[in-house]
């Protein structure tokens, strides 16, 4: 059932005027050069409801220099001190967490709980880092051949840029930022255009938790490509940290090697979700709600393609178009909301595209499947059975609410099909056995597995794919390092 409602504009104002929505430069706001905006819009009804202030490349090289110069200023602050700073900010962001929430739905669609969802995930990066920024420990020890000591220290890349997806607006910003400042980096924030508010926010947050000017910059741009491939350009810059697709990030990684700048990437995902025979089905299927409707399906970590075998396939497939079937779709506002629109029309778009393809080419709808024509970009929870494995919509990531259920016999066949992509970022696995989920998630080529989890993200584990889902890691202790270059020295006492 799709449910609409009517925004109050004296309320879509009070979420979105409480911060700025001019650039963030060396702790001022700032009109754009040439008073270049971009209108922000509600995917839930694609009306406007903020302007924004659009960074031109001499805007982007501005905010690296404003990094450049507080560099040494915020490299100089103890690690208690950054600790304190890390720690107010997560107090703030959760006493603002109902605003922020809110402000995450207007301009990105997701429903509430699942807005709510995220911005406690992302205030938990701001802590954890709080914690680790006093734990950047290096090591000292004695040489093998010789007398002398090697002692290891880590010490701050540099000047970063960060650039984030609009999925989501806060974790993807705060699991950047956080690191970046534990380890002693100053960063230049440059948000997806479709969901810029969010990061102005957070931008506000972090100047009231007491961080100095210049050290976060936030740059808003419809000018994507040209503003990041100049501040990569740029020799003070020294880090890459981008999340979104392989596509774009196969470009960045050109474009970085030119200066040799130092990248993390969280790339796109095509998830198995693995369901065996001798699987707990309820909990199965409680799991793929999670692994699949997570922010609506439009996340890289979203189950793609289910595997699931043949003498449980039916019942899965009922079970699982049973629960889908009985979500509310609306505007993510409403309590009642289960879940929002797509981000955009091209969005809905591709979806329906691929939905379309795997009926054509003999799956079969079991709940969905076609797109709703009215104002918003809503899809319909979707399950698919019978789809052929060379399908699209089994090779591409679908970010949206489909799940495409194809069948397997033996645990060989369910661990080829599911490495049958170039992706590599997470995959789950339902079995009651855990000998057997054990051996096959060691056998999956995935940076991440969920073993009987429907969620594999959490601030204190290493983020991150294998294959072309990406490089380095995000979270956990790895995250600060990802920050960091290793010095060694040589000597004798």
């Amino acid at each position: 059932m799709l449910i609409r409602h009517a925004h109050r504009s004296d309320r879509t104002a009070e979420l979105t005027t409480w911060f700025s929505h001019e650039l963030f430069i060396d702790g001022e706001h700032r009109p754009a050069a040439g008073g270049h905006r971009f209108d922000v819009a509600n995917p839930a009804t694609g009306q406007r409801i903020a302007s924004v202030a659009s960074a031109s490349v001499a805007d982007g090289l501005e905010a690296v220099r404003a990094a450049e110069r507080a560099l040494p200023v915020w490299k100089a602050v103890t690690p208690r001190a950054k600790a304190e700073i890390l720690r107010k900010a997560f107090e703030l962001m959760c006493e603002r967490s109902e605003e922020l929430a809110q402000l995450i739905v207007l301009e990105n669609g997701k429903a509430l709980p699942d807005a709510r969802g995220e911005v406690a995930y992302a205030a938990e990066f701001f802590r954890w880092y709080s914690e680790e920024a006093v734990r950047l420990i290096g090591s000292v020890q004695t040489s093998p051949i010789n007398k002398n000591r090697i002692v290891v220290s880590h010490h701050p890349i540099g000047v970063s840029v960060l650039v984030t997806p609009w999925n989501f607006p806060a974790a993807m910003a705060t699991r950047k930022i956080a690191p970046a400042l534990a380890a002693g980096c100053t960063v230049i924030l440059k948000p997806a255009s479709d969901t810029p508010l969010t990061a102005l926010a957070i931008g506000e947050i972090l100047t009231q938790a007491g961080v100095p000017a210049g050290v976060v910059n936030v740059t808003p741009s419809r000018q994507s490509g040209a503003i990041v491939s100049a501040m990569l350009d740029d020799p003070a810059v020294r880090k890459l940290s981008f999340t979104g697709s392989t596509e774009v990030g196969r470009v960045l990684l050109e474009n970085a090697a030119r200066t040799v700048v130092n990248c993390s990437m969280e790339l796109g995902g095509n998830a198995p979700f693995l369901v065996f025979d001798d699987a707990d089905l309820d909990d199965a299927v409680d799991g793929a709600m999670i692994a699949k409707m997570r922010n609506g399906g439009e996340a890289c970590t979203a189950a793609n393609r289910f595997y699931v075998h043949s003498s449980v396939a039916d019942e899965f497939g009922r079970r699982l178009a049973a629960r889908m079937q009985a979500l509310r779709v609306g505007d993510g506002l409403g309590e009642k909301v289960d879940l929002g629109p797509l981000i955009n029309d091209d969005a809905r778009r591709k979806v329906d595209s691929l939905v379309s393809a795997a009926r054509d080419a003999g799956a079969t709808v079991l709940t969905g499947g076609t797109a709703d024509d009215g104002a918003g970009y809503f899809y319909p929870p979707t399950v698919l059975v019978d789809v052929i494995p060379t399908s699209p919509i089994l090779t591409e990531e679908i970010f949206g609410p489909v799940a495409p259920i194809v069948t397997f016999e033996t645990d060989d066949e369910a661990i080829e099909l599911a490495n049958r992509t170039e992706y590599g970022l997470v995959s789950y696995v339902y079995t009651s056995d855990l000998s057997r989920g054990l051996n096959v998630s060691e056998r999956l080529e995935t940076g991440m597995v969920g073993l009987n989890r429907g969620v594999v993200s959490d601030p204190a584990a290493p983020f991150g794919g294998f294959k072309q889902s990406g490089l380095g890691r995000e979270g956990g202790h790895e995250g600060m390092l990802e920050f960091t270059e290793s010095q060694y020295i040589a000597v004798s006492w």
